[in-house]
């Protein structure tokens, strides 16, 4: 639960964007601050003047989040990215597609030329920015033309070219006019090395001079000349202000970094596309207390890639993991093209992939209080259980329930709790086989059977893909007396030896404590033990319920069929327009079965001992 009083006060003091959820969770704004405690803030004081929209987009909000920046023009940048990403109902300002200016240098050409570019394009040119000032960006790169002397005409000037009439440009010292061959090729390449080395953060030289221009022109009472040269000084500083959201490369890649306490870790990914960075996600992760940064990331890479269809190209990570070459070529052959896995050490990647570090840390510091609130409410409670009934720890537990109405399509859920948690890829159904009436001991007792024998079998077989081989530390039932010594009944024929225990409800259907070892044990209703026993109460049976009005809408034939060994869809197909109703299916013999459209005998076959 999102308690937004508390995240107020979590909010860091630094630049920033903050991203607005819904009730439906969608992004409804997106905004910039230099310092995001104090922005975020005023949206919920009560005497701040709002306007009428802004009151109405404070009202949908359920939940907000933010990634810090080291400035607020990257705020401003990332605000931007976002906002055209995700189109936010309340950002109206910002739909005009607004486009910020960068700094291209043709670098595939013999000569090449620095120019203001509004976009970033795939082809053979540098590009630095984007910048938010087009006058900081058309002062520097007059300044750069003055410095280095480097062309902006549109002139295809080539090595091997005839030398052509120069422009007014080289005439007022702008240009060294390599169209009329003044300037040597190695030359010029020096300068737009330069220029590149400026581009790239290099400002020392060039700031160093203006200002000693400026102390000049002022000494000498120059004034209007001085002036010049500190508006300069000043377009300068703003470009020198060094750009990570987006990058010129234009390429995929996911940003990687992790923090740690305890056995708590954050795992901060950010998502670049086409050199933007659009987004960002962050991951809870338990940890061993000694565990290093490498080691959990590369057991997040293992974990988040195994299961995401999109891969990028390039993964950059905060920390050297043992396995990179070895992550790197699975990766690569998931995604069908070659990925790699750095470690910056340099340069504005590096600087990439502290922001996703700096951003773990602050999500970890803001969290960690509500981690361990979670703890409690979870492995401490489980810990409470154990505790009242006197056994270890259960790591996992598993909940039964059975569902039928009026007798007909009854089915039995079974829920899995890890550490107090849901594990819902664990969760299993089944649809009652052996059982004809509403029986709910019989029907429990077929789903027990069911569920362990499968279970036994998969560890015989040494299954690696199995789904029931891995047998809980506790049984939860919902029920008391009765349905415990059912499952009781089910492990001692199997020869299983596990604790169980009932959830014993009241005449009005609230949970009211555990029934254990033939004696009712009371539970805390204040407690978190009781709180966790209840959850999964409720959750055994909406998955049943679930299932059984799944069941009604589909009258039991894709679920029945499904679970039989070698019928897929064309086959369940196939025996449904030959018998017309699951009930003729279930009666067939095998010969008769035969009968169906692309059923072999073997088919048939597993398809009657199913149902007998």
């Amino acid at each position: 639960m999102f308690d937004i009083t508390e995240e107020l006060k979590k909010l860091p003091e630094k630049p920033g964007v903050y991203i607005m959820h819904d009730e439906k969770d969608e992004i409804i704004y997106v905004g910039k601050a230099i310092i995001l405690k104090n922005r975020v803030r005023q949206y919920f004081q009560s005497s701040r003047n709002l306007t009428p929209k802004i009151q109405r987009m404070v009202s949908h909000i359920k939940r907000f989040e933010y990634i810090v920046t080291d400035s607020e023009l990257e705020a401003l940048v990332l605000e931007c990215n976002l906002i055209k990403e995700h189109r936010p109902k309340y950002n109206t300002m910002l739909k005009d597609d607004k486009a910020y200016p960068y700094i291209k240098v043709t670098v595939g050409e013999d000569f090449p030329r620095v120019l203001l570019s509004h976009k970033m394009k795939k082809d053979k040119a540098k590009y630095f920015g984007p910048y938010t000032s087009r006058g900081a960006v058309r002062d520097s790169i007059e300044l750069l033309q003055k410095i280095y002397m480097i062309r902006s005409c549109n002139k295809n000037i080539t090595c091997d070219g005839a030398p052509t009439r120069s422009c007014l440009n080289y005439h007022i010292g702008q240009c060294s006019a390599p169209c009329e061959k003044r300037i040597s090729k190695e030359e010029y390449e020096k300068r737009v090395r330069e220029v590149l080395d400026f581009l790239n953060g290099n400002y020392t030289k060039v700031l160093k001079m203006l200002e000693e221009k400026m102390k000049e022109c002022s000494e000498k009472t120059e004034y209007e000349e001085a002036a010049v040269y500190r508006d300069l000084l000043f377009s300068v500083r703003q470009i020198a202000q060094k750009q990570k959201i987006t990058n010129s490369d234009m390429l995929d890649r996911d940003v990687i970094a992790c923090s740690s306490s305890d056995n708590q870790a954050i795992v901060q990914v950010f998502f670049v596309r086409n050199g933007k960075l659009l987004g960002r996600e962050h991951f809870n992760m338990q940890v061993n207390v000694d565990e290093g940064d490498g080691s959990i990331l590369s057991q997040f890479i293992k974990q988040y890639y195994g299961g995401t269809p999109f891969i990028p190209a390039s993964i950059m990570i905060s920390s050297e993991i043992e396995d990179r070459e070895c992550l790197a070529r699975w990766l690569s052959e998931k995604r069908g093209h070659k990925v790699e896995i750095l470690v910056p050490k340099k340069g504005s990647k590096e600087k990439l992939v502290e922001l996703a570090k700096e951003n773990a840390k602050m999500v970890l510091e803001k969290d960690i209080e509500k981690i361990k609130q979670e703890n409690i409410k979870t492995v401490g409670a489980v810990k409470q259980i154990c505790e009242k009934l006197g056994i270890p720890y259960a790591k996992r537990m598993e909940a039964f329930d059975i569902s039928n109405i009026s007798g007909t399509d009854s089915v039995g859920s079974m829920v899995v709790y890890e550490d107090g948690k849901p594990k819902k890829s664990d969760y299993r159904r089944f649809l009652i086989k052996w059982v004809k009436g509403a029986n709910d001991y019989a029907s429990m007792k077929e789903v027990l059977t069911r569920r362990f024998e499968h279970g036994q079998r998969e560890i015989e077989e040494n299954s690696e893909t199995g789904r029931f081989s891995i047998f809980p530390e506790l049984i939860l039932m919902d029920g008391g007396r009765g349905q415990v010594n059912i499952a009781l009944e089910v492990l001692k024929e199997l020869g299983i030896t596990i604790p169980v225990c009932g959830m014993v409800k009241d005449d009005n259907h609230r949970t009211r404590g555990l029934y254990y070892e033939n004696v009712e044990i009371p539970i805390d209703r204040n407690s978190d033990a009781f709180r966790l026993i209840t959850r999964i109460q409720d959750e055994a049976h909406r998955f049943a319920i679930e299932y059984h009005r799944s069941l009604r809408g589909k009258r039991e034939v894709k679920s029945v069929l499904d679970d039989i060994e070698g019928i897929g869809p064309a086959r369940r197909k196939s025996l449904m327009k030959h018998f017309g109703d699951i009930t003729r299916i279930k009666e067939a013999t095998v010969s008769e079965l035969c009968k169906a459209e692309g059923i072999t005998e073997n088919i048939a076959t597993n398809v009657f001992n199913f149902f007998h």
